[in-house]
């Protein structure tokens, strides 16, 4: 009985331990969540109006032969995917990576951010070109050389379309995994509500040279935002979940140590009064 009593104390310290661990982990995950989310709905607005802004230039100039608008028959498809380096965040990588999967061919050349989508897909077979990116220090610089490098590989047919699969964020419990089609780019898409003629200086073609992988890397790096804030969500709703849990358990054990006190000092009272009678 005494033995089982220390189990329990131990079992109960270790709870207490764990709660305190993961509670600092939810206050951390909860004020990157907060920043993150905050830098993620300015650079939203933007992307979205410079994408607008594409489109409609695009509705506005039916005429214009761009080299980025010409037609390819590559059917070969680049995949980037945002993953987390760190764990701890739920099931937000094995829900994107298993969306990821039932769309992506294993020939086809994939991109990952993260060393958690990295490790799993390398795993499973899938053609992951690219080395090790730290999904934390990902930004627009990094960004912009990857758009480059997939254009210039779109300009001489190795690839026909590019794609990103990220997390989007809802709210601070809803994330889902989604699918943007950055490359080809589709006209009429998202125009702008004006009127107004548009005049070209110099002209379209030139315009249209700097502004699609303008628009490209923008969108690239809103995604980015999006799936961060998407994990630290997730990061914070699980330690939130497992403080619960390990307070649960706590109350439990508590409850089974008190029991076993009682019925500790009961017993003891037993063999007392026994002890009593029989003198």
């Amino acid at each position: 009985m005494a033995q089982n009593r220390q189990a329990l104390k131990s079992r109960i310290r270790s709870t207490q331990a764990t709660m305190k661990i993961t509670s600092a982990m939810e206050l951390m995950s909860n004020s990157k969540l907060q920043r993150q989310r905050s830098m993620m709905e300015k650079n939203r607005e933007y992307s979205t109006t410079l994408l607008k802004t594409l489109h409609h230039i695009l509705s506005e100039s039916d005429q214009v032969e761009n080299k980025y608008l010409l037609k390819n028959d590559s059917e070969t498809v680049l995949t980037i995917v945002f993953s987390s380096d760190l764990g701890l965040c739920g099931g937000y990588n094995v829900n994107m990576l298993r969306y990821a999967t039932t769309f992506i061919k294993k020939e086809d050349p994939i991109i990952v951010i993260g060393s958690k989508g990295r490790n799993w897909l390398s795993t499973r077979g899938y053609n992951v070109v690219n080395e090790y990116i730290d999904s934390d220090a990902f930004d627009y610089v990094e960004a912009s050389n990857m758009i480059e490098k997939a254009l210039q590989q779109v300009l001489s047919k190795e690839i026909g379309k590019i794609q990103v699969v990220y997390t989007y964020f809802k709210n601070t419990v809803t994330f889902e995994p989604r699918l943007e089609v950055l490359f080809p780019v589709e006209k009429g898409q998202g125009k702008l509500e004006s009127k107004q003629e548009i005049l070209f200086e110099p002209n379209a073609d030139e315009i249209l040279n700097t502004l699609i992988p303008m628009a490209l890397k923008s969108t690239l790096y809103s995604l980015w935002m999006e799936t961060k804030t998407s994990e630290q969500a997730s990061r914070r709703l699980a330690m939130e979940n497992a403080t619960d849990n390990a307070e649960e358990l706590k109350e439990k054990l508590v409850l089974q140590f008190n029991q076993a006190r009682q019925a500790a000092i009961t017993q003891e009272i037993t063999e007392i009064v026994a002890g009593a009678d029989s003198l």
